[in-house]
C-alpha cells in the first residue's frame, strides 16, 4: 500500500534506479564549475517526472564551502532531461 500522495513527492532513495542514473549522467556530464555525485533521489510524477538529487559536489577552487545540494530535474514526457536548479543545503 503507498501513502504517496497525487503529485507528492517519494521520500528519498539511497539506492540510485538505473532511470535515476541515466536522468542525472545526462544532464551534469556537461556541466561545469564543479563535479555532482548524486547520494539520494526523490521523484514527483507531473507530466513527466521531477527528480531531487541529493549530492555532494566537489569545486576546483578551495574558497566554496558548500559541499551538499539538491539539484532538481525535469524528465519531460518526450524528449531530454533539464535541468531546473541546484541549490545548496545548509545546516
Amino acid at each position: 500500500m503507498s501513502d504517496l500522495i497525487p503529485g507528492g513527492w517519494t521520500s528519498f532513495d539511497f539506492t540510485l534506479t538505473p532511470t535515476a542514473k541515466d536522468v542525472f549522467e545526462s544532464v551534469t556530464q556537461g556541466l561545469i564549475g564543479g563535479r555532482y555525485t548524486a547520494l539520494a533521489f526523490a521523484t514527483q510524477v507531473v507530466a513527466g517526472t521531477n527528480f531531487a538529487f541529493l549530492c555532494e559536489v566537489e569545486y576546483p577552487s578551495s574558497s566554496q564551502e558548500d559541499n551538499a545540494v539538491v539539484m532538481r530535474i525535469h524528465q519531460p514526457l518526450s524528449g531530454r532531461p533539464h535541468l531546473i536548479s541546484i541549490v545548496p543545503v545548509r545546516p
